[in-house]
């Protein structure tokens, strides 16, 4: 038979309206009781009815997380910790990835609306604000993550880009390179990588690379072609390369091999994000690192301040920060 509300609150010696309260999160409850109704719950397995809390216009305990590419290592460790930091609060998490395609996240943002989602986080795509603004209509809290989004009335948690990839460049120029290229695919972050990219260049009196997206996604084996690419157009062969995530970064690697260039004696590169493929690739990649844990911490913690009735809207900026390891050589003499 069925454990319903009522055999938790009998098991608990409790109220119903007690055994509520745990369950969404709400109210005053004692930490004593809290524990003692939770350990029931998960004695008799109790699941509450989400479909039913919807209909009656009460909370559902969930979230709608839309990613662009849960294959990047950097959104999935990004989906660990949100779903972490949510299960704190006695949230689930449904996740969706759009693979940048503007029809997944409008398919994405309906169903989660279907579902009766509390909130939504909503990491990096999105170049098309229509369907946050569809989600702002129906007075529902979102907060963006991994970008930014000047003039709009947002929860924001995110890095500054253009700062990142200003440092990035810098770290380069400030160890020789003059001949830098970089590899991006025209999403926003990039574009903003490559605007601090550029400016760091012309700071130094050096000539950027034209503004081209070689990548068309964010992955090794467009690393892998854009290098390739880059060692055909170019006259003069750049000596480092500033690679916009690490996917490509070591798709970069990879494909020196094919020039016969060594990695970082030959060419030295620098990767963006800091995940598992920085320290696993040979060589070890210096990469400009993003706080995946910080960025979700933050983003949970404004999401279950606007779903409880906070009506403020913050922008977060994170700090990045450079992980040196075996990819980058100093070539000042």
């Amino acid at each position: 038979m069925k454990v319903n509300i009522y055999d938790v609150a009998k098991a608990a010696n409790v109220s119903i309206a007690t055994v509520s309260k745990v369950i969404n999160n709400t109210g005053r409850i004692g930490d004593k009781t809290r524990k003692k109704v939770n350990d029931v719950i998960k004695e008799l397995d109790y699941k509450p009815n989400l479909i039913a809390s919807a209909l009656m216009g009460k909370k559902t305990c969930t979230i709608g997380f839309i990613l662009p590419d849960l294959a990047n290592p950097f959104f999935s460790e990004l989906a660990r910790y949100i779903e972490d930091m949510a299960s704190s609060y006695n949230y689930n998490v449904v996740i969706c990835s759009t693979d940048y395609i503007t029809e997944k996240e409008e398919m994405y943002v309906s169903l989660l609306l279907q579902k009766n989602v509390d909130g939504f986080i909503l990491a990096s795509g999105f170049e098309n604000f229509e369907s946050i603004k569809k989600i702002q209509e129906m007075e529902i809290p979102i907060v963006l993550v991994a970008r930014n989004a000047p003039g709009k009335a947002l929860n924001l948690v995110s890095i500054n880009d253009y700062d990142a990839g200003f440092s990035a460049a810098s770290y380069l120029i400030e160890r020789g390179h003059q001949q830098i290229a970089i590899i991006a695919r025209d999403i926003w972050s990039n574009r903003e990588r490559y605007r601090g990219y550029a400016d760091a260049m012309r700071a130094n009196g050096l000539t950027p690379m034209n503004e081209h997206y070689y990548a068309k996604e964010s992955s090794i084996q467009d690393g892998f072609n854009s290098l390739q690419q880059i060692m055909k157009d170019f006259p003069t062969k750049p000596t480092a390369i500033f690679a916009c995530n690490d996917l490509m970064a070591t798709g970069a690697i990879k494909a020196c091999k094919t020039f016969n260039l060594s990695v970082p004696e030959d060419v030295s590169i620098i990767g963006f994000d800091n995940s598992i493929f920085a320290q696993i690739v040979e060589p070890a990649l210096t990469t400009v690192a993003q706080p995946q844990r910080e960025i979700a911490s933050e983003a949970v913690q404004l999401l279950m301040n606007a779903i409880n009735g906070d009506a403020s809207h913050q922008t977060i900026t994170l700090k990045t920060e450079i992980i040196e390891r075996e990819t980058v050589k100093n070539i000042i003499l």
